[in-house]
């Protein structure tokens, strides 16, 4: 008789991913690897990582001023705030209340990364730091389309993962730091995607055409067939 060591399968509720919170964080930070470890290679670094979040607050906000499309949301009131909003992009400078306001608020959340307990309550802080940037945040006004969000969520991992590089300490402890920071921010990369893709109140990334021709009906099951034929090589 043939014996086997074929390891179990997990099964996992596709719809408890969209209900739970906490269940979906804990499958993707174990689909990542991301684990207690790293959680203590985040706490251990924070006396290091901590002092450089000021630099890297300025650096995000001077790359967003720099493009009208994203600075364009910093004039529109976010909760909490209750000062003077300015009237136009051009108007609104990096010293301006508002955008102080919301640099203390870039600040806390980088801190908290490497100094909270990774609790159901932060949990759903990573989810709401998500959802303020769409309309089920509160204020309908503020649609921060995902393509922004995606854009400065791999511009603050490089600025962070550039900064780990250049801290005094040895390659091990950089390289722990790197794999921690890299496998966080795309756990809380999968909470905007839930955020803006998956829940009623998702914001239409694509506006559906009225029909498909022929032709491109032919032309999106070929593209299906080579990435599904992709996939399977890679499984």
């Amino acid at each position: 008789m043939q014996i086997t060591n074929k390891k179990r399968m997990e099964h996992i509720d596709a719809q408890l991913l969209k209900t739970d919170i906490m269940y979906r964080f804990q499958y993707v930070c174990k689909f990542m690897g991301f684990n207690e470890e790293d959680i203590k290679v985040l706490h251990d670094a924070a006396p290091i990582i901590a002092p450089l979040v000021p630099v890297v607050v300025d650096t995000v906000y001077k790359k967003l001023h720099s493009f009208d499309i994203t600075w364009k949301f910093f004039i529109e009131r976010n909760e909490g705030f209750h000062g003077k909003l300015a009237s136009s992009v051009d108007q609104l400078g990096e010293d301006d209340e508002a955008i102080h306001f919301r640099k203390n608020m870039l600040s806390k959340y980088l801190t908290k990364l490497v100094t909270a307990q990774y609790d159901a309550k932060f949990v759903k802080y990573l989810d709401l730091v998500a959802k303020i940037h769409t309309p089920a945040g509160g204020n309908k006004s503020i649609n921060v389309e995902y393509i922004h969000v995606n854009a400065l969520m791999g511009y603050v991992e490089d600025i962070l993962l550039n900064a780990v590089c250049g801290l005094d300490c040895d390659m091990e402890t950089k390289t722990k730091v790197i794999r921690a920071v890299n496998k966080l921010l795309w756990v809380q990369n999968d909470l905007f995607g839930r955020w803006y893709c998956e829940t009623k109140d998702a914001p239409v990334l694509v506006k559906p055409t009225k029909s498909f021709t022929g032709i491109q009906v032919g032309v999106a099951s070929a593209i299906a067939t080579v990435v599904g034929a992709l996939f399977a090589t890679l499984l």
